[in-house]
């Protein structure tokens, strides 16, 4: 767990030479120690709810939902809450700047489409190397900030690697066949969960967590709906057990994103994706007593080293606490 600051923490701004002006506006605002506090805690709360889902939905296609059914299903649930809970509580969070909706509603659209890939993935792959696979979007939000125009370090090329390789005996190492096509899906989650991830740390300076929360929901439901609209299936008759999963994930998924971006607000991206390696935890230790899984001596050396190349992110140097996408992308666009 990071020691707590003895003093505020400053940000530093990286230029932009080429327009005379900060490559990605920043806040420069010292973090006080009791958000630093606050920021931590609700870090810490977040992977504690997202490391159960998996599970749950492993219940859920035990007992005969299929993958479309229980994605579509859980975020749902997860929106009505959402939407229940700010029309009776906090009706006043609901209204907000349009950019800061949009930007909630864009963010919340690419997590819906990594959700499906995420789902999909766990049909072939076992919950606890899922989230093993899932938990290197840090390494992803790190090339992400890079590509903000900062220079990508030989650390960042190492962790790369040293992922690469992680990955490959997470896969060849277990008792089964390799299922790469698994791998591959949960690959594409984490990329999308990273983007999020970034994406609102810059939203959240104009819009409040319950909002976002609200707002990213309320997209990802959209997303997965309209897939199960195209992509029709049979649906099987749902047990009793699978409907309890479901709407358990539902509950955990509202939970996990109002805690996450509540930490992301306080902490930052980075160190809130740190934070975030307990949720593989969790989902190891769940999978090992709920569904029996487990690692072999292969994958539990490829889990050693997932967990290390996220811990080297202390080490990287240069990289901004926020980032303005939204100006990357118009500088980009006009070099076009």
């Amino acid at each position: 767990m990071p020691s707590l600051p003895p003093d505020p923490i400053a940000v530093d701004i990286p230029v932009d030479n080429a327009v005379d002006r900060p490559l990605a506006p920043i806040s420069t605002t010292a973090v006080p120690r009791h958000q630093w506090r606050q920021g931590l805690f609700w870090a810490l709360l977040s992977p504690m709810f997202l490391g159960v889902i998996p599970i749950f939905a492993k219940i859920a296609y035990a007992y005969g939902a299929n993958v479309l059914t229980v994605v579509a299903f859980r975020t749902l649930f997860a929106a009505v809450l959402m939407w229940s809970t700010m029309l009776l509580f906090r009706r006043s969070l609901i209204r907000s700047s349009s950019f800061a909706i949009m930007g909630s509603l864009i963010a919340g659209g690419i997590n819906g489409i990594g959700s499906l890939f995420f789902y999909a993935s766990l049909t072939r792959i076992d919950a606890s190397l899922g989230q093993l696979i899932n938990v290197t979007y840090l390494v992803f939000v790190t090339l992400l900030l890079r590509l903000a125009g900062h220079k990508v370090s030989a650390l960042t090329f190492f962790r790369v690697g040293l992922t690469i390789f992680a990955i490959y005996l997470l896969t060849m190492g277990g008792l089964g066949a390799p299922d790469w096509l698994g791998v591959g899906m949960m690959l594409v989650a984490a990329l999308t969960y990273a983007i999020q991830l970034v994406f609102s740390q810059r939203i959240m300076l104009d819009i409040p967590a319950p909002t976002m929360t609200l707002y990213a929901i309320s997209a990802m439901a959209a997303v997965v709906t309209i897939a199960w609209l195209l992509f029709p299936t049979t649906l099987p008759p749902i047990t009793a057990v699978s409907w309890r999963a479901i709407l358990l994930m539902g509950l955990a998924t509202a939970i996990s994103r109002l805690t996450l971006f509540l930490g992301v607000k306080n902490l930052g991206s980075i160190q809130t994706a740190l934070l975030g390696v307990f949720e593989v935890i969790v989902t190891i230790a769940l999978a090992t007593v709920w569904l029996g899984e487990q690692l072999t001596l292969a994958q539990w050396v490829g889990a050693v080293l997932v967990i290390a190349t996220i811990l080297l992110v202390r080490f990287e140097r240069g990289m901004p606490k926020r980032v303005d996408w939204w100006h990357v992308f118009w500088r980009w666009f006009r070099r076009m």
